[in-house]
This record gives C-alpha cells, structure tokens and sequence, in this order.
C-alpha cells in the first residue's frame, strides 16, 4: 500500500490550516454534496459533553443544525442558539444531508442505527452518516451495513480529544469507510477539529482511536501512581508535576490534569466510566489479534476499582482514587 498523502484544507477559520491524510480505500457507492454553510443540513445525534460542543461549533460556523438527544433537556443551549429539535433519529437523518452522531457505547450506536425509528429507517441515497463515536470495529462494521443497504454513505470517524478541544475547534477525527463522504464531510470535520485521517476500510478508524485510548488510559494510570508515591516518600507534588512538564516525558495532560488531582477534583471532561470503556474494548482487540497487552489490562483494573468506587461520572484523571493513599 502506498504511504499516506497528506492534503492540506482551508477551514473556514481562515487561521487554520486542517490537515487531512489519506490512506487508500475503495470509492464509496453514494455521493453526498460537499458540505456548505447555508446549502448542507447537518444533523446531530447525541449531546453530551463532546456532542454539544461540537454541535455548537457547526451552529457558530452557519450550518443549519437539527439534533437529537434521548434527554431533550440537553440540547436547550442549542436550540437558543438557532438548532433545531427532532423527536427521534429517523426525523434527524430525512431531514438533513450529512448526519453525525456521538453516542456512548457500542450499544448505544447500534440501538439509534437499527431500532425502527432509527438512522437507517430513514437514511438513503445522497445522504451522509458519519459516526464519531467511540466503538469496536465490529459495532463500526454492523452500522456501515444498515446504512449503506439504504444506499447512504457511511464515514466512521472517531474523535482524539475531549471538552477544551472540542470546544476549541482542535479535535483530531480518525476516520474510514467511504472515501467520498470523507471528502464532502471535510468543511464540516475542518470547523470541529485541526486533523482528519482517513484510514482506509471500516473499522480502521475505531481500531485506532482504541489504541490511542489505551495508550492515554495507562499513561493516566501510570501518572496517579506517581503522585501518589512521590506523596508518600515525602516529595512535594507540585514538585513531580513541574519536573515532569521539563522532561522529555512532558504532556499537556499532565500537565493539565495534575494540580487538580493533587486536591481530589476531578472536574468531567473525558467521563471515567468511558475511558474504562475503551479499555474494555481494546483489551478485547487485543485478545482477537493474540496481543498481549499486561499493562492495558493493569490499567483498567484501575479504573474499574474507580468506577467502583463511585467515580464513573467523574474525569478519567479521578483514576487517582483508586491508588491513593487518602487520610
């Protein structure tokens, strides 16, 4: 396979320059127009934390926005700020061009995908759906299926980031599946975030947002661990946290997240309960292609002992009350 080519967009930002790489794949069997402010009805399922600053972001860029949420309530801030409300998915998708959805769980996406007055009761051809939720291939897999029988385009395109990028405009989208939604999707990806990958076939793009999950879930774990210990040998942690922000293991999540972990506070930005999740399902690839994985699997014992304890709500960061020392 050919190495992938990098494409260099215009947001509508025009202080942004999106990158977009492109792994090959085969052509999808729908055309979708090309997303435009003013022209595309977009629809929105699911307004959660990610779903309503992303949403909200579409709105700001002048997209006529329909959404729908399980809890209605949610979505108040949008419709004040010019969406508009639909009772169920199947009313979302026939009334837009490009329909995206950020849903919780696996469950959750093939249940809004499949149920009679879900997405692919309503879909069809020149329609769009793309999916930025966070799921295991096959759940990518089964969803594509639905969709395209109706003869729409599917895109999977799962999200690197969490609350302040996505309000920010700066998430990173993984994405595969049809290589043309891909493209007439991209105005609407260049408003959300500052990257887009596509990765190929379906299930390319949930594979890889599992495995970076993975990896920033035992990162996370393994930085409680730290505070802890640097806590319990006597070292100030304020100190371990600048320390680290020198060195060449810095990252911004350290560095966000450390000083409120050091009080206890772990405001929601990336819920614990889904990054547990994510463990779970890379744990799961992991068994599938034989990868043995002992660190992941530490990690989410971690997490698990958390959401035990009463922190699934809580930010992927409140991973430190399962180690430390508290009294």
């Amino acid at each position: 396979m050919q190495p992938p080519q990098r494409q260099a967009r215009r947001s509508l930002d025009s202080h942004r320059r999106p990158c977009h790489v492109v792994a090959d794949a085969s052509a999808a069997p729908a055309l979708v127009p090309t997303a435009a402010p003013g022209v595309t009805k977009i629809g929105f399922l699911g307004i959660g934390i990610m779903g309503f600053a992303m949403a909200s972001n579409l709105l700001k860029a002048g997209y006529e926005v329909t959404v729908w949420n399980r809890s209605p309530g949610k979505a108040d801030g949008l419709v004040a700020a010019g969406a508009k409300v639909a009772a169920t998915p199947a009313e979302v998708v026939a009334a837009c061009d490009i329909t995206l959805a950020m849903l919780s769980d696996p469950e959750a996406c093939l249940e809004v995908a499949t149920d009679p007055n879900g997405v692919a009761s309503a879909i069809g051809a020149g329609k769009g759906y793309v999916d930025v939720s966070t799921v295991d291939a096959q759940t990518a897999q089964a969803v594509a299926t639905a969709v395209r029988a109706r003869g729409a385009a599917y895109l999977e395109a799962p999200v690197s980031g969490s609350k302040g990028p996505a309000e920010q405009g700066q998430l990173i989208f993984l994405t595969a599946g049809d290589r043309q939604l891909f493209d007439a999707a991209s105005p609407l990806l260049d408003v959300m975030g500052k990257a887009s990958f596509f990765l190929g076939e379906v299930g390319a793009g949930a594979n890889m947002k599992l495995v970076v999950n993975m990896i920033m879930g035992s990162m996370m774990a393994s930085y409680a661990e730290g505070l802890s210990l640097a806590k319990e040998c006597g070292l100030k942690q304020s100190d371990l946290i600048e320390v680290v922000k020198l060195g060449a293991i810095a990252a911004p999540m350290f560095a966000l997240k450390g000083p409120p972990m050091t009080e206890g506070q772990y405001p929601p930005a990336f819920p614990l309960k889904h990054q547990q999740k994510d463990m779970r399902l890379a744990l799961a690839l992991g068994d599938a292609t034989a990868q043995p994985l002992p660190l992941a699997a530490a990690a989410n014992e971690l997490y698990k002992k958390a959401r035990s304890a009463g922190y699934s709500d809580a930010d992927f960061s409140a991973v430190m009350e399962a180690v430390a020392r508290r009294g």
